[in-house]
């Protein structure tokens, strides 16, 4: 009877496809795979997302309501009880962050104008550049980072989802985002933020749902769009990446500036890239503000495209600032330690 029910088990298993975990496992397959199907059903079977009822309201007019749920799962994972370096680090990569995306996308309104260059509205590039991957940089802090790193990703959420993309917008008047909206904005993230602090269960149970909250919202963003603009924003949405890839040499130096000597790492780096969900930040954009609703098609995909990129490229370009500390720490970068490493390596 035993060996029946081991067999039934082992049957159930393997007919267990764990899409989910494989999706997870692909760089950006929770946003770019469901966001590829909404476009190829808009694209060729639109009328499919227009059946009406349910389906409709949850595949094609969700966003919204999507977008706030995905708040209080971002707010959940914010600690409150991490304190000193931890918070001191939070704070400084966050507002690093923030600072440069709302420089960089000011510099290019005031060279190129609101239409930006090569189709990248400086709206998308505080979009790209004013969040980042946390996922990656905890990933990161295992191994370049200690656990200070790792606390800081506490304050470092906060830069998930469309807060301070939309802060940034209304504060250089690249938008008129009514304090309203932000406060609307907010909400839902101070929900998540107090709810995961005082209740442990309520923190896990937000952690297990956020990849299929971003899955579902990512179909109502793509259910939008069409196939020809993913093709039009694929050289675009590449320049986006290596750009957003590039800030962090910047963030690498101006962090470790601001850190004292003995907590000086590689990690700063490691926060120079687009979040995966920031592919949901223009539609919310449009939301508070409907004159940028002309922009979010070609910004949904190059924030998309902006994310793998840096997915890729940063782990390098921290694995290297890592590799050059070390050696610096050894004094390998004197003309003496160069000689005397030179010598260890042919030894080798």
């Amino acid at each position: 009877m035993s060996e029946n029910k081991t067999n039934t088990t082992e049957v159930t298993k393997a007919k267990d496809l764990d899409l989910l975990n494989k999706l997870k496992a692909l760089p950006g397959g929770l946003v770019i795979v469901p966001l590829v199907i909404a476009v190829l059903i808009a694209s060729f079977v639109p009328q499919a997302f227009q059946i009406g009822g349910y389906t409709t309201a949850l595949f094609y007019d969700g966003n919204s309501c999507m977008m706030g749920f995905f708040l209080i799962v971002c707010g959940s994972t914010i600690n409150v009880r991490q304190v000193g370096m931890p918070l001191y680090k939070g704070v400084i990569m966050t507002g690093i962050k923030f600072l440069l995306g709302i420089a960089i996308g000011m510099a290019v309104s005031a060279i190129c104008g609101p239409a930006g260059f090569l189709g990248l509205t400086p709206f998308v590039f505080i979009a790209a550049i004013t969040n980042s991957n946390g996922s990656l940089y905890i990933s990161l802090s295992s191994q370049f980072g200690n656990a200070t790193d790792t606390g800081a990703i506490s304050i470092l959420s906060l830069n998930d989802g469309p807060f301070f993309t939309l802060v940034a917008l209304g504060a250089t008047g690249l938008a008129n985002i009514p304090i309203k909206s932000l406060v609307a904005t907010l909400i839902p993230l101070l929900i998540g933020f107090i709810w995961g602090n005082v209740d442990e269960g309520f923190r896990k149970a937000c952690a297990q749902a956020q990849p299929i909250v971003t899955f579902f919202m990512t179909i109502s963003i793509g259910a939008k769009s069409s196939i020809w603009t993913i093709i039009q924003a694929g050289a675009s949405g590449i320049v986006l990446g290596l750009i957003s890839a590039s800030t962090a040499v910047i963030f690498f130096f101006v962090i470790n500036l601001l850190l004292p000597k003995k907590e000086r790492n590689a990690m700063g780096a490691a926060i120079g890239t687009t979040a995966l969900n920031s592919a949901m930040t223009p539609a919310a954009v449009a939301e508070a503000d409907p004159t940028m609703a002309q922009y979010v098609d070609m910004a949904t995909v190059q924030c998309s495209t902006a994310s793998i990129i840096t997915l890729f490229a940063v782990p390098f370009i921290t694995a290297a600032f890592d590799n050059y500390m070390r050696k610096a720490q050894k004094g390998i970068y004197s003309p003496e330690g160069w000689a005397h490493y030179k010598v260890a390596e042919a030894a080798k």
